[in-house]
């Protein structure tokens, strides 16, 4: 098999990977592999913008304790306290490389570029461009990444597990190339940036989410998994059951959206005093009971009232995107559901993206840092991306080289597994975890959910044990194991806590801990 060396070993590309690859390669040479499909990750997708403490109205403490709240008593408040305080300099970074944020058009601003508010902020504080936050990000950080000399870019290459030596340590990546043929990236230090677990549900915000695959390949490592239940589902994806999914950002609702239900009535302020704005896991759980109640398959979020050259201005994508699927919204509400849409879980990491396996560190989405809690605020989820790669990149320019030691043998099969087969026991494994473990899980459920993924398992299992390499099936092993650990942290938790509502456990526990497992404990 064909073998390279490499020094710093990223696996992703989205914003988290590419943030750490510019500030690794100041010191050290950098390897990215970064599949195409990268140029559709969540990052991209990204609308609403970054929190940060940006205005001088506003302050640490406050986004502290907004995000505190938001994450329902299971936030780690040092990782908290951390990622807000290393805000301001992330942006101010960012702006240094010639990202194109939305200018405030009032010269009597305090600051000059607009700052919206998203649910749980007590603040305006999310900078962002115009509606497309994401895609500006990551555009600029591409270009700066290509012109780099210190980094190459892998995009030929996807990564399907991580290579060990017989001394516990992660030394690399094992890959396939865009024909199916396995390469070995051997590497002083790897670092995942994989991305979230959306995929594992039938209906997600992007059209190419990611299934968990980096969080199971550290977990086949050894590596501890934290907080796999929290899966956020965002309130409002465009309901269009022909089209891709496409998402409509919270600061819709920042900017005075209403949410409509099938008689064309507003029904969150009854619920919430914070209405609109309430964290996504209490407006989720709204919507979803909404529609439960009348029947109707979406509720409507209407900014009519917000004037057209409001709406033009805020979210041209939106605008546009909706008017080239027949909607106006100017003229007419927007037709949403919720849809699985952030992973608040991953593997366990400390404040340097370090995972419990030397040499494996993984950041963004992929990580589970213990700032999102038991359900992620709005818009602090770029903000992690920025804060945990910059801080990674500076451990990475500290830690000595690895230790010498051979790697453990890997034998693959050599059988064909047909595509179609591949993709039918993916639709399986979602259909159960959106019917079983979704917004609302219960008892009954999750054991039913628990049983019919670990029948499902066995028949993958027993392909994989002798199939030869490929991309699609490597994804679903990962997928169904990490499906399967999401199950057992679901049965565990014995209370209902931000997006892990289940009425059969109604109250939350009084002392909550996170949840913790290994590849090992899977039953």
């Amino acid at each position: 098999m064909p073998r390279s060396e490499h020094d710093v070993l990223i696996v992703g590309g989205g914003v988290a990977g590419l943030t750490l690859a510019l500030h690794a390669a100041g010191h050290r040479r950098v390897t990215l592999v970064r599949p195409a499909s990268d140029d559709q990750s969540a990052s991209r997708w990204a609308q609403g913008g970054i929190a940060a403490v940006l205005s001088p109205q506003d302050d640490f403490d406050a986004h502290v304790a907004d995000t505190l709240v938001a994450g329902a008593g299971l936030c780690d408040e040092r990782a908290v306290r951390f990622t807000v305080e290393q805000g301001p300099a992330a942006i101010e970074w960012l702006l240094s490389l010639g990202v194109p944020f939305t200018r405030d058009p009032d010269p009597a601003s305090p600051y000059p570029f607009h700052l919206t508010r998203e649910g749980g902020h007590g603040a305006r504080r999310i900078i962002h461009a115009e509606d497309a936050t994401g895609r500006a990000v990551l555009d600029t950080l591409m270009a700066n990444a290509l012109a780099h000399p210190a980094i190459t870019i892998r995009n030929d290459l996807t990564a399907i597990g991580l290579l060990a030596d017989t001394l516990g340590q992660c030394r690399g990546a094992r890959c396939l190339s865009e024909r199916g043929e396995p390469t070995e990236l051997l590497a002083a230090d790897t670092i995942l940036a994989t991305g979230g677990a959306s995929g594992l549900y039938r209906h997600t915000t992007s059209p190419n989410p990611a299934s968990g695959e980096g969080m199971l390949m550290a977990a086949e490592l050894g590596a501890e998994v934290m907080n796999l239940e929290f899966q956020q589902f965002h309130p409002t994806c465009l309901y269009d059951p022909e089209g891709t999914p496409f998402l409509i950002s919270e600061a819709v609702r920042g900017e005075g959206g209403h949410l409509l239900n099938a008689q064309g009535e507003r029904f969150m302020p009854a619920l919430d005093p914070r209405a609109e704005l309430a964290p996504r896991d209490i407006v989720a759980r709204a919507i979803d009971a909404e529609m439960q109640r009348t029947g109707a398959p979406h509720v409507w979020l209407d900014v009519r009232h917000l004037g057209e050259a409001a709406i033009r201005h805020h979210f041209p994508t939106i605008h546009a995107h909706c008017l080239g699927r027949g909607m106006d919204i100017a003229q007419q509400p927007i037709p949403v559901v919720p849809a699985a849409h952030y992973s608040c879980g991953g593997v366990a990491t400390d404040l340097d993206g370090a995972s419990t396996v030397p040499r494996l560190y993984a950041i963004g989405e992929a990580a589970c840092t213990g700032l999102h809690g038991a359900n992620r605020m709005a818009s602090n989820s770029l903000l992690e991306c920025l804060v945990f790669a910059r801080s990674c990149a500076s451990r990475l320019a500290e830690v000595p080289p690895p230790l010498p030691a051979p790697l453990e043998e890997w034998q693959p099969g050599r059988r064909h597994v047909d595509l179609d087969q591949v993709r039918h026991w993916r639709r399986a494994m979602r259909d159960i975890m959106s019917y079983r473990v979704a917004i609302v899980r219960r008892d009954e459920g999750l054991e039913n959910a628990a049983s019919e993924l670990r029948a499902l398992s066995a028949e993958v299992e027993e392909a994989v044990n002798h199939a030869a390499p490929s991309a699609p099936l490597a994804s679903l092993w990962h997928a169904m194991r990490l499906a399967r650990l999401t199950v057992m942290a679901a049965r565990a938790r014995r209370e209902s806590r931000g997006l892990h509502f289940n009425p059969d456990c109604p109250e939350p526990a009084p002392n909550p801990q996170p949840s913790r497992l290994h590849i090992t404990d899977i039953e």
